[in-house]
């Protein structure tokens, strides 16, 4: 319905939930052409770190409700931010390709206690 109707703000929460790996991507690429060619602002709830990192511009980071971070992926993705806010012990590698950082979570950090 927000195609049809050509809405300049979009707001999905998960869209990409349910659907293959191939589908996600697709559905990803098109939100980002509606939001680089047309125009369309967008915000998008997404639980999967490395498409956050790799679709968006500025990401803002939530945590019992409140804002703990905001800024590029460059910016925000950090290991004290992912320990803190996801419990986890992670990676963080930089590919010059996507300049994104990629994230390859080791362990939950109630596993390290």
């Amino acid at each position: 319905m927000l195609l049809a109707q050509q809405a300049p703000v979009m707001l999905l929460d998960e869209p990409t939930t349910y659907l293959d790996v191939s589908h996600q991507l697709e559905v990803l690429e098109l939100v980002r052409g509606l939001n680089q060619n047309d125009g369309r602002t967008i915000v998008l709830v997404l639980h999967d770190l490395n498409q956050a990192v790799v679709f968006a511009d500025e990401l803002i980071v939530v945590s019992q409700g409140q804002i703990v971070a905001r800024g590029t992926p460059q910016q925000v993705m950090t290991g004290e931010l992912l320990r803190d806010v996801f419990g986890i012990e992670a990676r963080i590698l930089h590919d010059p390709e996507l300049t994104a950082p990629v994230i390859v979570p080791l362990t939950s950090v109630a596993n390290t206690r």
